[in-house]
């Protein structure tokens, strides 16, 4: 297995200068240190690629050893376009691909890697206008995934699970997106020619993504929530 951690955007969303990732948190780790120490609880160190772009430098100066391929269209692209570059390393092996903004339990990996098919980390609840959002059937296969689901069941998490044997297919599908799409175009497509793709739900409070600064301050009352456990 692979693992594919999309960080080539600007994030100016969240109103700081530096690349996302190298957010810090209240644990005094960056959210790219919270997710690499997760990640490697299940596979090794040199199996992640990170996807670059925005200040590319100031990220590998903090991990000279980072296996990384670059996006030097990230102003222009989103992250449909980020894991079609990233899949040129990852074409024989099972890939699970996270965005590089969120926070995550380190337990949450082990949730999806179990299920062994095609898999979307999702929650359950009311979801935001910005949040990826997403509708599923009775058996749990997810129908619809994007910006303007409704009505929705919860959000995609931008944690997922692809299989080797159907990577062929979202590459296909990811190559159809336009520039601006988010990855979740290319799962729409796979969807509609038939793919089934689970949903796989957790707890609210197992994982986040961190847009605003509101979202920060959500990440570090989890972090101290998961510290007490």
């Amino acid at each position: 297995m692979k693992a594919i951690i999309l960080a080539a955007g600007i994030g100016s969303r969240l109103e700081e200068s530096k690349p996302k990732c190298l957010t810090l948190l209240a644990s005094g780790m960056s959210i790219l240190e919270h997710q690499l120490s997760a990640l490697t609880l299940h596979l090794p160190f040199d199996q992640i690629v990170v996807i670059l772009g925005y200040h590319k430098e100031e990220i590998l100066g903090k991990f000279p050893h980072l296996h990384f391929l670059e996006n030097p269209l990230y102003a222009s692209e989103n992250t449909s376009k980020s894991l079609l570059r990233g899949l040129e390393e990852c074409q024989d092996d099972d890939l699970l691909w996270l965005n590089g903004d969120v926070l995550f339990h380190p337990s949450v990996i082990g949730t999806i890697l179990a299920k062994k098919r095609n898999s979307m980390l999702v929650n359950v609840g009311s979801v935001g206008e910005e949040e990826v959002k997403y509708r599923k059937d009775t058996q749990g296969c997810i129908l619809e995934v994007s910006k303007t689901v409704s009505p929705a069941q919860g959000e995609a998490l931008g944690i997922n699970f692809w299989t080797k044997e159907d990577l062929g297919r979202l590459r296909r599908n990811l190559e159809r997106c336009a520039a601006q799409d988010y990855f979740e175009k290319g799962i729409q497509y796979c969807i509609e020619e038939g793919l089934k793709v689970w949903a796989v739900p957790v707890n609210q409070e197992l994982c986040t993504e961190i847009d605003f600064p509101e979202d920060l301050e959500k990440a570090n009352q989890l972090l101290q929530s998961w510290k007490r456990e």
